[in-house]
Formats: C-alpha cells, sequence, structure tokens
C-alpha cells in the first residue's frame, strides 16, 4: 500500500538529510507505529506519504514515495486526498469550516460523495469517536482534545485507503486515547485501513501496534514488530523499562503481559518509596469561588485551590473538565465572572499583563503562538532581555530541554515538539513564584519529558509553585506531589499523586497496574529492588 524506495530528503537550510536511502514497505491493513526522538524526522516521513512533503515543505526528495502504486511526485497532494487522509499536530490550523458536523462533512463535499451518504458517514464517525453531543459546538470553543477527535472525524468520514496521523492522542485524555486507538484499531481489522501513526507517547499505542518504525535521528529506518524494536531503542515506555530491569524476555508489550510475570518481581520489593507529607507553610497561591463562564455554558464552578511553595500539583480530568480554563481564571488573563485569586496579596486580574506574568506564568497549550521573532536565537535573547536574566540562561534551558537546535533557524520551522521546548525556555526563563503549564509535554519525546521534569523539580526546588494540567499519566507520576481531578468543572479529587493515581483505573500509569499500589515509576521499582537483584 505505501512504498518507499531508496528515498533520501533533505531541506534547503539543512546540510543533513533527514531521511538517508529509507526502503520500506506498508501493506494493507497494517497499523504501524513511527516512534523517535522531538525532530528526528517522523512528521517528514509522515509527510512523505501524500506529498506534502516536499511539494508544501520544500527540500529535495530523491528516490520514490508510492501509495498504492501512484508516486507522489507526480501529482499535488490534493490529489491524494482520496487515497491519503493526515492529521497533522496542531488540529486547530487544518480546520476550514466553523462546527465540528460541517468539518466532518467537508471533505467528502470535495469528493462529490451523495448527500445521503455524507449524512451517514457523519452520524457513524460522531458515534465512533464519542463526539455526537459537539455535533453543533463551534470548533474554536472546544477543549484541545475534542479538537483533537473531530480533526481525526473529518479524515475518516472521507474513507480513505491510508491514515497518517502525527500525535494523535497528544491532547486526549486516557481514556479517549483508547476510544480513539480502538477505533483505529477496528478500522484495520474490519475494514482493511492502513495506519500509519507517529506518537510519543509510546505506551498508548504499542499494544495495538503491527510493526514499529524506529528513527534514530541519522536519517534511518529501523523496521520490525514492536518488541524487537524496542529491545535496542533508548527511548521505550514504562513497561518496556520495566521488563528490562526485571530481566523479561521476551519484553511485554502490554500489562496484561507483565502482570503475568510480575509476581517475583513484586516479591524482591523492598520498602516503597517516601512521600512527602503535605505543606505546614502558607500557601503562595489561594483561589477561591473561582466561576468561569462562556456564555451559558459552565467551564468552572465554584473551585477553591491553594498552590504551595516548593510542590508540584498536577491537574487532571476528561477533555472539557474545565482545566485550562481554571489555569488562564488564576493566571488573570482569561475570564473569570466570579471568585478571587490572591499571590502575595495581590489579584493577577486586577493587574496589567506583564504585573501579572511577574506573579503567575503561563505556558498554554497552543505555546507556538508566543513566538513572533525570526531566528530562535532571537527568541531567546529577547527572554534573557525582557526577564533580565543572565544572557544565554533561555539557551541553556532549551538545551536542557531539545538540544542541538540551531539558533539560526526560524521558530515556525521547529518541529511541534522544538517549538514547545522553546516556548518552555522562554516562560520558565522568568521564573515567577507560581509556574502553570498547560499540556507542556505534547509533542515532547521520553528524553525531552525527562528534562523537563528535571526542570519542573528545580522550579520546585526554588520554592516555586509548579501546576501542570495534562493527559500523560507517566509524566503526573514522575512530577507530581499532588494531584487534583477536575469533572465539570469541579474538583472531584484532590490528594498525593500516590493514592490519586494508584487507586484510578483510567489515569493509573502502567508501573501502577502491574505491580499495584503504591508503585508509580520504573525509578520507585529500581530503588526497592535489592542490589543483588538490579
Amino acid at each position: 500500500m505505501i512504498e518507499f524506495d531508496r528515498v533520501t530528503f533533505r531541506y534547503h537550510d539543512r546540510p543533513d538529510p533527514v531521511l538517508a536511502d529509507v526502503s520500506l514497505t506498508v501493506g494493507e491493513g497494517e497499523l504501524v507505529l513511527v516512534a523517535g526522538r522531538t525532530g528526528a524526522g517522523k512528521s517528514t516521513l509522515l509527510g512523505a506519504v501524500n506529498g506534502l512533503v516536499p511539494h508544501f515543505t520544500g527540500g529535495h526528495l530523491g528516490g520514490t514515495v508510492a501509495v498504492a502504486g501512484v508516486a507522489t511526485h507526480t501529482r499535488p497532494p490534493r490529489e491524494f486526498a482520496h487515497l491519503a487522509g493526515v492529521v497533522g499536530q496542531d488540529p486547530l490550523a487544518g480546520f476550514v469550516t466553523d462546527t465540528v458536523e460541517e468539518e466532518l462533512a467537508y471533505g467528502m463535499e470535495q469528493l462529490g460523495l451523495a448527500p445521503q451518504v455524507m449524512r451517514r458517514r457523519v452520524e457513524e464517525t460522531l458515534d465512533l469517536l464519542g463526539i455526537a453531543d459537539l455535533r453543533r459546538r463551534a470548533l474554536r470553543t472546544l477543549s484541545g482534545g475534542q479538537q483533537q477527535r473531530a480533526a481525526i472525524g473529518s479524515v475518516l468520514t472521507t474513507h480513505p485507503r491510508v491514515l497518517v496521523l502525527d500525535e494523535p492522542t497528544s491532547a486526549l485524555d486516557p481514556t479517549a486515547a483508547e476510544d480513539v486507538l480502538a477505533t483505529l484499531a477496528r478500522l484495520v481489522h474490519d475494514l482493511g485501513a492502513t495506519v500509519l501513526l507517529a506518537e510519543h507517547r509510546m505506551e498508548r499505542v504499542v499494544p495495538f501496534a503491527d510493526r514499529m518504525l524506529y528513527l534514530p535521528g541519522d536519517g534511518s529506518v529501523v523496521d520490525g514488530t514492536p518488541a524487537e524494536v524496542l529491545r535496542g531503542t533508548p527511548v521505550a515506555p514504562p513497561i518496556v523499562e520495566l521488563g528490562r530491569l526485571a530481566g523479561w524476555e521476551p519484553l511485554p508489550l502490554s500489562v496484561r503481559d507483565a502482570r503475568r510475570r510480575a509476581g517475583p518481581l513484586r516479591a524482591a520489593l523492598g520498602p516503597p518509596p517516601a512521600r512527602p507529607d503535605a505543606p505546614a507553610a502558607a500557601p503562595v497561591l489561594r483561589a477561591e469561588g473561582i466561576v468561569v463562564r462562556y456564555g451559558p455554558t459552565v467551564a468552572v464552578r465554584g473551585v477553591d485551590l491553594d498552590l504551595h511553595g516548593g510542590r508540584t500539583l498536577a491537574m487532571m480530568g476528561r477533555n472539557g473538565s474545565g482545566k485550562s480554563s481554571l489555569l488562564w481564571a488564576l493566571q488573570g488573563s482569561g475570564p473569570r465572572q466570579g471568585g478571587a485569586v490572591r499571590v502575595d496579596g495581590r489579584d493577577p486580574g486586577d493587574l496589567g499583563a506583564g504585573a501579572a506574568r511577574a506573579l503567575v506564568g503561563l505556558v498554554p497549550q497552543s505555546a507556538a503562538d508566543l513566538l513572533y521573532l525570526e531566528t530562535v536565537a532571537a527568541e531567546c535573547a529577547a527572554a534573557d532581555h525582557e526577564s533580565a536574566a543572565a544572557p544565554g540562561t533561555c539557551r541553556t534551558l532549551l538545551d536542557r530541554l531539545a538540544p542541538g537546535i540551531d539558533g539560526d533557524r526560524h521558530p515556525r520551522d521547529l518541529s511541534e515538539g522544538q517549538r514547545l521546548s522553546l516556548v518552555l525556555a522562554v516562560q520558565l526563563t522568568a521564573a515567577p513564584p507560581v509556574v502553570l503549564l498547560d499540556e507542556p509535554t505534547r509533542g515532547l519525546d521520553y528524553t525531552a519529558k525527562a528534562a523537563l521534569a528535571g526542570i519542573v523539580g528545580t522550579l520546585a526546588g526554588e520554592g516555586r509553585a509548579v501546576v501542570i494540567a495534562t493527559h500523560d499519566v507517566e509524566f503526573v507520576a514522575t512530577v507530581a506531589d499532588r494531584v487534583v481531578v477536575l469533572a465539570e468543572g469541579e474538583i472531584v479529587s484532590d490528594g498525593r499523586a500516590a493514592d490519586v493515581l494508584g487507586g484510578s483505573p483510567a489515569f493509573a500509569p502502567q508501573v501502577a497496574k502491574v505491580l499495584g499500589e503504591p508503585w508509580l515509576t520504573v525509578a520507585d521499582v529500581r530503588a526497592a529492588l535489592p542490589e543483588a537483584v538490579r
């Protein structure tokens, strides 16, 4: 179905090829996971499937990429719409209509399908993705995860033979991600669709994948089954790292496989890791009775929240539960119809933008909107200047998150993960007493997330309060002291990370699912094993 024949691709402004002499074939009815570090070339590989690379991106493509026997260099990308449907990293950038229902129908209209066929497919797709209640909602009013499901639906309605998805579950809560992946698996098994899917959160996708393509970053592609490829990759999901630690062979790819073999490991574990007690100091931020409405919709319902210095709080909940709205209300830039926020005796909502940022910093979901200069170096220099930080502070933070980014590159030419890393570095340069991060791991690989965890730990160690709104349960297990779960704008759970995550079937990390409470991470398990067993 998809064939790469000695493909080499090089961007005009980069001396080294992103893809170097790549040859591979993806057959009909396969679900293929594409993995690799941020900037390794995953998006380039996916874009070559429907001709966006090089027709849209520019650059030089050598060799041949063909879909269903049609070479992509012979036709413009629009003529591959019926063969290959593409969902990019930023769903909002790809929308062309106003409402969910219109967006689902738009692609079929361009293909000239009959109205009754269009109506049936729209209804089927709304049900498949669980978004029937959003059909008449304006796309720009949806949460990030809801927008992502709408984008996937707009591609599914055209019934393409190949689905190409770039980070399709990055903004989805765990349950919604499982639903989307199960839907893709049904399309593969029941309809013979071919799915090519790039995803940093490999723990979500590996159980569904037939094959795995790993890009080391040197232009080559490692091709094999997930078990074969993950045996030697430097990045791996937690369940594979646990298998490596325990010496299991073959490596487990699902929680079920790991639980069947976990008895001896569980018996060998020593005392569980110590968890921090509740802080005794006064909070650095106190919020009381926060209410946020958008017309008749109540996004946040009278929330009370205290944030303490030196602690990291994770804010979780299904898509649309009010996490982002609450963060914006705390920062002072977003709407707030009720309640008050106090930081150092002042309410950020009563201050100008600069004064508010000095109290509470916020990195939004659409982080790239904060980038406005021509080069990475200029963005870093501006961040140092505006924050009165030592020259090079921002660049040092960026190199910890995503090393090796050329300072002369334009921020819009970076991958999604690289752009997010740049914005994180810009915002963290100022490091106000309260730092709010909205989906900061979106687009980041395991290595970059580990670096981000180190930065979050440093911020907390300096006495700052850090809040992370995220669906990434593995990252939460690594960095959070406390977890708050929201539902319909209200806090429904608030407690220590081990208590909230370990007791939740939806939010439990993989290690907790295998070994039970209070084990959350592979690092916890490694520390509890006797020296002779490690």
